[in-house]
């Protein structure tokens, strides 16, 4: 996990120079090429410094009380605090002070996994009853997601909606309580999208980008000429066109369109097999950790890792309407790259606790639900020993 990681943020910032050398040098009148570059490795070199720590700290320190409600806080004064800054093209997602900005979303979707790994862990018996445990969760969500979307962020919205999922589907949730919270999301997601014009206007540049290729399809359209002409080799490093002031924003959201150009098929599937890889770790993790908080936490951390990859690149090659939502560990912002390389951390605390320590292993279903339940917390088994996967 920490060679994957490292491994992208590194990748990451040379991709941010590639993609921002020219967009620089014009901001600063030819004096630099290398301000983003700069700003995104000293988070970069922070960030593996903050992961490095964050693998050496004992991952049950998150399940104290106090320690939670503090991050808890902070997400919330944080993600409140935004509100008192300009908006930025039309949302309110940073706090900014001097020449470097911060964005509280970024700390939610750690809070948020921590919260939910904490409460269904203290309440393991009653994750089956609606007001001990679906209503309290929701509350988190809510609170969080809410937050979020009221700075005009569906995207991370969407991916706080996936991490409490996961979280709770890994708890043993009934599959009709998943079902009927599921459908609710989906409704308030649509109303989200078609009660706010500029997001009509994205779904339909989606259906068909070059029709509205002068403006909602613009983005899109650009970042699709630049995959296409990369090929299966790419242009070279350095070489693409479309980042030439044709790409809007080409470091940000749509720095997966430099990839394609410059390093074609061949660079884009190397990125795509990375994140896979750091699935599958992050997963083997979770399920090898040693009581049930450790497993939550994992699922929890390791979706809003991977679903972000997911939904950044689908929206690069338009397979999902366009949405601002950064790709983890690669696009330019150094709250993003930071707290993600804090989050891979503590997935690696949580994989050197589960070496040689009793593993999660998944309970029978109950009677009406049809679930697996993880019910690591009372259970053990011999060092070595494979977990167990009862029916």
């Amino acid at each position: 996990m920490f060679g994957i990681a490292a491994g992208l943020a590194l990748f990451g910032a040379l991709m941010v120079y590639s993609a921002s050398a020219m967009m620089a040098m014009r901001e600063s009148g030819d004096a630099s090429q290398y301000t983003y570059f700069f700003k995104q490795i000293i988070f970069v070199a922070i960030g593996i410094g903050g992961m490095i720590a964050a693998s050496r700290l004992d991952y049950h320190v998150y399940q104290r009380t106090w320690v939670l409600v503090g991050i808890l806080a902070v997400t919330v004064v944080a993600l409140f605090a935004v509100f008192a800054f300009p908006a930025i093209n039309g949302a309110t997602r940073w706090i900014r002070f001097g020449g470097f900005s911060f964005q509280p979303s970024e700390l939610a979707k750690i809070a948020l996994p921590m919260f939910l790994a904490y409460y269904l862990t203290r309440n393991e018996d009653r994750v089956g009853e609606v007001k001990s445990t679906v209503l309290p969760c929701l509350g988190g969500l809510a609170l969080l997601g809410g937050l979020v979307l009221a700075e005009k962020d569906l995207g991370t919205a969407i991916v706080l909606c996936a991490i409490f999922s996961a979280v709770y589907f890994a708890s043993g949730a009934r599959l009709i309580h998943i079902g009927i919270v599921g459908a609710g999301l989906a409704v308030i997601g649509a109303a989200a999208i078609f009660f706010a014009p500029w997001r009509v206007a994205r779904i339909m540049a989606f259906l068909d980008p070059f029709k509205y290729s002068d403006d909602e399809g613009y983005q899109v359209v650009q970042s699709l000429y630049a995959i296409g002409s990369g090929g299966i080799f790419g242009e070279g490093f350095a070489k693409g066109q479309q980042k030439l002031f044709y790409l809007p924003y080409p470091y940000s959201d749509f720095i997966f369109s430099v990839v394609g150009e410059e390093l074609g098929l061949i660079g884009t599937l190397g990125v795509v097999i990375a994140f896979a890889l750091l699935l599958w770790r992050g997963a083997k993790a979770a399920l090898s950790a040693p009581d049930r908080f450790g497993t939550l936490l994992g699922i929890g951390l390791t979706t809003g890792i991977i679903a972000q990859a997911l939904f950044n690149i689908s929206v690069v090659i338009s397979i999902l309407p366009a949405k601002g939502i950064p790709l983890p560990f690669i696009s330019y912002g150094g709250s993003s790259v930071l707290l993600t390389l804090i989050a891979v951390g503590i997935l690696m605390n949580i994989s050197r606790a589960g070496v040689g320590s009793p593993a999660v292993s998944f309970g029978s279903s109950d009677d009406t639900g049809g679930r697996r339940a993880v019910r690591g917390s009372h259970r053990s088994r011999t060092k070595g020993q494979r977990p167990h996967f009862a029916r």
